[in-house]
């Protein structure tokens, strides 16, 4: 299985996905502005929590320089909903539960997990501008300290 990655310059793969209150977001509804787009492996697991909670509390800085952060996972709407009401999340968490934006970001394949090659999500996040093109795609990231490492990448710590 090959995976396309996502660079710099490609163009951000439209989507319109069902958030965790039942409404729906898509790419294009944000055209004109910078968006954050995080893919994260599971709701409400430690990582994912440690990842959204850091989100939720940089997203003024975040908001105030012209960023939309959407959070995106496979599980159901029902389960961001109490992921949102647990944690106090602010921003909207989308549900892609058949993995086609994943896929068509490059945020579901290969990886190794505890040393060996398995088949799951890739905790990535990208940077798309405000025309739809990909600024930044980073994969592989790590949950715990990303945010800090991505707003010094964006030029904002």
């Amino acid at each position: 299985m090959t995976e396309s990655k996502l660079a710099p310059g490609d163009a951000a793969p439209e989507f319109t996905l069902p958030t965790a209150d039942g409404g729906s977001v898509s790419l294009a509804g944000h055209r004109g502005k910078r968006v954050i787009l995080y893919f994260y492996p599971a709701a409400m697991t430690p990582g994912c929590t440690k990842q959204a909670c850091d989100f939720r509390d940089n997203l003024d800085q975040l908001t105030a320089e012209g960023y939309v952060v959407l959070g995106v996972s496979k599980d159901k709407p029902a389960k961001l909903a109490t992921f949102v009401e647990r944690d106090a999340l602010t921003f909207p968490l989308l549900s892609d539960p058949e993995l086609a934006v994943h896929k068509a970001y490059g945020a579901y394949g290969l990886k190794k997990l505890y040393g060996k090659e398995v088949e799951g999500v890739i905790r990535s996040t990208f940077v798309i501008d405000a025309d739809g093109k990909i600024e930044q795609a980073l994969y592989n990231v790590k949950a715990t300290g990303h945010v800090a490492s991505l707003k010094k990448k964006l030029g904002l710590s």
